[in-house]
């Protein structure tokens, strides 16, 4: 019986080069072949009828395919979304001649291929947090252990809201394998959360804060969306902001990272799940806001880290769109945390309590690692862990096979 046919998936030239290796082919066949079989379709929101036009002709001439709204050929419309489909041979040869091009092609050219250059190639980052280190790298999922210092919160709400009992559970976490705290001290859950001012978070939060910091050898996140309450934690030494509002809530907020270097978590959020555009598309647009205003401020881009805010401004369908479509945040070329832990959506789709969605977080966990996320914010960290480590292992089973 001959051997029945295989459908590879290739997302990265690298694969399909040492495919060709070990087949044996000829090295100048493998330059020919490998950026002809990895095929990548790329999205733009918005493109002049103009540039459009010549941006189909050109990938059209390459062999590739292109979508665009009706009546652009003709400019009976000002702008079109344009859909373009190739392979990497393709978009490197059409690109290479838009950036010669009239009408804004240049840039859009240098977009594309950004995009294309940050899908392939994970964000590796390595922050000096003062006297302890942070690495972010492909094969190796962080865990983030989750630490409330509030009486409310939706999942568990007054059991950490002592100061010692507050840092014996963080040194249980670091022992199950955490490799950062995030502290919050003001309940931010979705549905009748209670605002409280930045005097009385400071105070739930600082005397907590000096002591973990004394006690651990983790990275401390502080989870805030208050300029005043970020001072007081980053000059206490905490070495990493978490906003839920992505620097668009406290106009001092990015200055205050920029100040203290630190890396920021920017989340996506919004006041309402009523929206009829594309939730992604709208995500995007939200994260380069607050990360133009970072750079404003003088934050470095590798200092963001983004967030889609899952639970927040979103409901059931739209937070497992979102985390069904967590790869595309990928062009972003930033390092993406995914904070589903316990969640309302997770319990209305097991029609569990939030102290029984230890299954349906660690489907969250997987899902968000092989879809891009180099970080996970859990409040059962030694279950994350063990997941994140298998999940790495099958990712990256390469290494395992020849190590």
């Amino acid at each position: 019986m001959s051997c029945p046919a295989r459908v590879l998936n290739f997302t990265a030239e690298s694969d399909i080069r040492q495919l060709l290796c070990e087949m044996g082919c000829d090295p100048v066949g493998i330059s020919i072949m490998a950026p002809k079989a990895c095929f990548k379709t790329v999205y733009i929101e918005s493109v002049s009828t103009k540039a459009a036009n010549l941006l189909k002709q050109t990938f059209l001439a390459k062999g590739a395919e292109v979508a665009v709204t009706r009546g652009t050929a003709d400019l009976s419309v000002a702008a079109t979304p344009v859909l373009i489909c190739g392979t990497l041979k393709q978009y490197r040869q059409a690109l290479a001649q838009l950036r010669q091009q009239p009408w804004g092609l240049p840039h859009i050219a240098a977009e594309v291929e950004q995009a294309l250059s940050h899908t392939a190639s994970p964000p590796i980052r390595q922050y000096l947090l003062g006297d302890r280190a942070l690495e972010i790298r492909p094969g190796k999922t962080l865990v983030m252990g989750i630490l409330n210092l509030t009486p409310d919160s939706f999942s568990d709400g007054g059991n950490h809201n002592q100061c010692d009992a507050a840092v014996r559970q963080a040194l249980v976490m670091v022992e199950d394998g955490a490799d950062i705290i995030d502290v919050g001290a003001e309940s931010t859950r979705p549905y009748g959360a209670v605002k409280i001012s930045a005097t009385e978070e400071q105070s739930r939060l600082l005397p907590v804060l000096e002591k973990l910091l004394a006690a651990t050898s983790v990275p401390i996140s502080v989870d805030t969306y208050k300029s005043d309450v970020a001072e007081k934690a980053l000059a206490l030494g905490a070495h990493i902001l978490n906003d839920i509002w992505g620097l668009q809530q406290d106009s001092a907020m990015a200055e205050t990272a920029a100040r203290y270097k630190a890396p920021v978590i920017i989340m996506h959020n919004r006041t309402s799940t009523e929206s009829k555009r594309d939730i992604m598309t709208e995500m995007n647009e939200f994260f380069c806001r607050s990360m133009e205003i970072g750079l404003q401020a003088g934050i470095d881009h590798k200092q963001f880290i983004i967030d889609p805010g899952i639970g927040f401004g979103k409901n059931t369908p739209q937070n497992i769109e979102v985390l069904a479509r967590l790869s595309e945040l990928k062009a972003l070329g930033c390092p993406i945390l995914v904070g589903a832990s316990r969640k309302r959506f997770i319990g209305e789709v097991l029609n569990l309590p939030a102290e029984e969605r230890a299954e349906g977080t660690g489907a969250t966990v997987v899902h968000s690692i092989i879809n891009g996320a180099s970080i996970v914010r859990v409040h059962d960290v030694k279950l994350a862990k063990r997941m994140a480590m298998m999940t790495d292992a099958l990712q990256n089973w390469k290494e395992h096979a020849h190590g």
